[in-house]
């Protein structure tokens, strides 16, 4: 039965799947699970993992908000805008997939790549472990995934012990890639082991960062050990992205999405920020308002775009909406099927997290070289993608030029000002990587720095615990209380004194 249902896995893969050449090999005997090869199974992990979980402009649009990139601007508003959630829980969904990435292993037993699917297994486990424990706090990590080894009720383990699992199957990993040799299935980098194997020291400089309040010295050790042994991601060609196509199956998710991007405005957060250091993504991400054109001011005119306060009730939104006062998100996201790629971790964040644990003494080098080099890629990106239509960009389209003038004014790195001016220019190049990307990083970058400033107005809040704080997690899924109820409780009552609460403080912030 195991086996059938691998094969059935499969053959929905390859609906999405980009290559059916391996498809005669379903059409043998279903119950020999030999049959079925590594590659298809992990197209299917890694689309289950890196897709966004509903692609449609709705969600999309939602998934803008938390982290204040962008203002619902509707006379409805969306709860994910003032600090609450239609659904305040976090989710073990992702070790579902830990069954078929052990399979993954074991249908490449005398395959030459096996070593780079044992390291894609474990960069896996760990990616999952990594977002599953920001989610909520302490989880299942060294147990997850061993039902079939009669482990039906994994122990929740610490917070730290997490964290340090996530960082040894990283290692681990690295050294799979390192030994390994290129290989099929892989819709992210192509199948290059050179390059997963940058990625998964890369990510561990992003782990240890996360944890920048409780890291130990042996950990910054290992920071600057990553750092100087030099293999990580060299340019924008190792970003770690998942591209969409002109199909139906993988079109960007905010495609065809008109009428949501009437009522989906760029923050004022946001807005003001790229203004302040005359940043041209701005005319990338953002349409000038209305009234301001009405008013008599050009499109390529900073002065023409203004950001929507996301604190602002959802009727006074939704009254300046109408009036033309803020400037919606660009019309360019709604039109080419597949859209800008969706950026999990850039060459540009990584020369950023240097950047930073330079600042605080982890590791030698220059700063300003890793802030310098972090902008220009991620001006460079913008300057070459395809999505980026000519047409859309307000007369202000960033060329090579540009880039090599952009570090003037408040954009120039501040090296004769104050560590925490330096480190703040830093977090907000690092908050413009994210904007509608749809993911959490800069909400828990602001969890972890403070930077940039999120505004809170009680009066709006619909954090229900507590409308005068930011909330903290999500809390646990409620199907633990049936499924594994004595280790649930156990983590609930060692962590957050028997409250299962989103303002509680997990160990990564404390």
């Amino acid at each position: 039965m195991k086996a059938i249902n691998y094969i059935l896995i499969v053959i929905f893969t390859l609906a999405f799947a980009s290559s059916c050449e391996n498809f005669d090999t379903l059409n043998t005997n279903p119950d020999v699970p030999t049959s079925v090869s590594p590659d298809l199974l992990a197209t299917q992990v890694l689309r289950s993992t890196f897709r966004f979980w509903n692609p449609n402009p709705t969600d999309w649009g939602t998934a803008q908000l938390f982290a204040k990139h962008c203002t619902n601007v509707s006379a409805g508003g969306n709860p994910y805008q003032y600090y609450s959630s239609y659904y305040p829980y976090g989710g073990f969904g992702w070790y579902q997939n830990l069954t078929s990435t052990k399979r993954m292993v074991e249908f490449a037993d005398g395959n030459p790549a096996l070593p780079s699917y044992e390291g894609l297994a474990l960069f896996l486990k760990a990616y999952w472990g990594y977002y599953t424990t920001l989610d909520m706090g302490d989880i299942p990590y060294s147990e997850a995934g061993k039902a079939e080894e009669g482990i039906s009720q994994p122990k929740y383990d610490k917070q730290a012990a997490v964290f340090e699992g996530i960082l040894a199957d990283l290692k681990a990993a690295e050294l799979k890639f390192a030994a390994g040799v290129n290989f099929q299935g892989d819709i992210m980098l192509g199948g290059n082991a050179l390059k997963w194997r940058r990625l998964c020291n890369a990510f561990q400089l992003k782990v240890l960062q996360t944890i920048s309040k409780k890291i130990t010295p042996a950990q910054k050790a290992r920071f600057a050990e990553i750092v100087t042994a030099g293999n990580l991601m060299v340019d924008n060609a190792d970003n770690f992205q998942l591209g969409y196509i002109d199909n139906a199956n993988a079109s960007h998710p905010f495609w065809n999405g008109e009428n949501q991007r009437l009522t989906l405005a760029v923050s004022k957060l946001m807005v003001d920020a790229l203004k302040n250091v005359k940043d041209r993504r701005l005319f990338y991400f953002a349409e000038p308002a209305a009234y301001k054109i009405a008013g008599g001011l050009l499109e390529n005119d900073f002065a023409a775009y203004e950001g929507a306060p996301s604190e602002l009730p959802s009727n006074t939104l939704d009254l300046n909406r109408a009036a033309g006062k803020y400037s919606l998100v660009n019309k360019r996201y709604t039109i080419p099927r597949a859209g800008d790629p969706m950026l999990i971790l850039t060459y540009g964040e990584q020369c950023f997290i240097i950047a930073e644990a330079i600042e605080e003494g982890w590791v030698s080098g220059t700063a300003q070289t890793y802030y310098e080099n972090g902008v220009k890629a991620m001006l460079d990106y913008y300057r070459t993608l395809p999505s980026s239509l000519p047409a859309n960009l307000h007369g202000m389209a960033i060329d090579q030029t540009y880039i090599n003038n952009y570090f003037t004014g408040e954009a120039a790195f501040k090296v004769t000002g104050t560590k925490t001016e330096r480190l703040q220019q830093i977090w907000m190049q690092r908050y413009f990587i994210d904007f509608f990307q749809g993911n959490s990083s800069g909400y828990r970058n602001f969890l972890r720095t403070g930077y940039p400033n999120f505004t809170l107005d009680p009066a709006t809040s619909l954090n229900t615990d507590d409308p005068k704080v930011f909330p903290k997690r999500w809390k646990y899924p409620t199907d633990e209380l049936t499924k594994n109820p004595e280790n649930y409780k156990k983590a609930i009552d060692e962590q957050f004194d028997g409250f299962d609460g989103v303002n509680k403080v997990p160990w990564w912030i404390q």
